[in-house]
């Protein structure tokens, strides 16, 4: 493994700046409360209902449903995708075309109007597909580019590219929604200033993403035309890498660990600003401080993200995946409970300090634990699968629950189960990782 490359490193931390405007501005923040505020019941205190060609269904769960088939679809196709990325050694190849899906379909969001639902949830899946999708390939350039005694604080780089990245990008769309006269807006269109921001999620990420499509490597031409039968060697890389995983005890442990939690953290973060738009801020003039609270969960994500770095290098990455996973059972139990503006803030600073650091880790985490291979997207492709199936079944679940009580706050309760097995899960898996097998473990 070569030495650190500063530049190379901070290449490919860009994507993270590039996409995760997606996933404030449209998966967190003012696409989902511009769809609950076009699709909100004309009757106080009634669920909302869309009709979805021809589909009855609660507004919320109808983005719920929306996604989990997006995560089915990309379950099913990254393993396919990467096993024959590998084979070609062309994963960039797929970077880029999944980035510009994602980033097209965010632009498309532009001509999102109140009277166009179908549409909007139509192209509001194609934007996940196009981030989703990507993500495997991205990250399984890290163990390509950065040696393991470097992972943790390059994936903990990324994801603050990321958070630093969107959040400015959100302050200039937060601007232009509540200040539209300054822009040359009409004042009384409402409907202009979130559509413009999903506009510029879309030219941000596609902008951004050519510094790290231009810096990351790609075998020649004549390499990758060299390699014949690619759909079936294809699955043959993949059969080989999951007999690998069988041979490999503490990873065979942490994939499953890694589902459990992940159910769990993906599903609050995708599901979050419903839930604070409908409980804590129903009323049109609020929407400003539902932005403030996702806001707040990215500012101090950032410091939650170095902080997990730099503790594992005390404890070890196991353990502060450990300590993350309990902090986020209190969370749920807190979040059921959480009824006021103040205590949801309070929350949102307690969610955005483990939120960042345990997905940084537990990258970082399986990268380590992975063993010397030119496969890392097929390897890859497994923790993908682990995380979009947990993120299907989470959603699945929190919009079955709400839609057949009415009540959202028991979807976020039921999450708690998937924290404990988790739990459970990793005391099993640190067990399997004795500190004088498992040493990058532990710094």
């Amino acid at each position: 493994m070569p030495n650190p490359n500063r530049k190379l490193e901070n290449a490919w931390a860009m994507y993270d700046w590039a996409n995760s405007a997606y996933n404030l501005v449209i998966t967190s923040t003012i696409f989902p409360a511009y769809y609950v505020g076009v699709t909100a019941s004309k009757v106080e205190g009634e669920p909302a209902y869309v009709d979805f060609f021809g589909y009855r269904v609660i507004n919320t769960v109808l983005q719920d449903y929306a996604l989990a088939a997006v995560f089915v679809i990309v379950a099913i196709t990254s393993p396919i995708l990467s096993s024959i990325a590998d084979y070609r050694r062309n994963k960039k190849v797929y970077l880029r075309w999944f980035s510009l899906l994602g980033a097209s379909a965010c632009c498309a969001l532009f001509f999102f109007t109140p009277q166009r639902i179908e549409y909007g949830i139509l192209c509001f899946a194609v934007a996940a597909l196009g981030f989703w999708s990507s993500l495997v390939f991205y990250n399984s350039y890290l163990p390509d580019i950065v040696p393991p005694e470097e992972r943790d604080r390059v994936s903990a780089k990324g994801f603050v590219f990321g958070y630093v990245g969107s959040v400015i990008l959100q302050v200039v769309c937060f601007l232009i929604i509540l200040f539209p006269a300054s822009f040359g807006l009409d004042p009384a269109d409402k409907t202009m200033g979130p559509r413009i921001s999903f506009l510029l999620v879309g030219l941000w990420w596609f902008g951004f993403a050519q510094i790290t499509l231009n810096a990351m490597p790609l075998e020649s031409r004549a390499v990758r035309k060299s390699r014949k039968h690619v759909l079936v060697n294809g699955f043959h890389e993949l059969r080989k890498v999951w007999d690998q995983v069988q041979t490999m005890p503490v990873l065979k442990r942490f994939l499953p660990a890694f589902f459990f939690y992940s159910i769990g953290v993906q599903t609050v973060m995708l599901v979050a600003a419903g839930f604070a738009k409908k409980e804590i801020f129903p009323k049109p003039e609020d929407e400003p401080k539902l932005l403030v609270t996702i806001l707040i969960i990215q500012l101090i994500a950032i410091p939650g993200a170095l902080l997990m770095s730099r503790l594992s290098k005390r404890i070890g990455n196991l353990w502060v995946l450990i300590l993350a996973v309990c902090v986020w059972i209190l969370l749920t139990g807190w979040g059921y409970n959480v009824r006021t503006q103040t205590s949801l803030y309070l929350l949102a600073g307690c969610i955005g300090l483990v939120m960042g650091g345990i997905q940084s880790m537990s990258r970082s985490t399986y990268s380590k634990l992975l063993p010397k291979t030119e496969d890392t997207t097929s390897f890859f492709s497994f923790y993908d699968v682990t995380e979009k199936v947990a993120l299907f079944i989470g959603l699945f679940i929190f919009g079955t629950i709400e839609q057949l009580t009415g009540n959202i706050r028991s979807s976020i309760l039921a999450l708690s189960i998937f924290f404990v097995l988790g739990l459970i899960v990793l005391f099993i898996t640190k067990a399997a990782a004795p500190r004088d097998r498992y040493e990058t473990l532990y710094h």
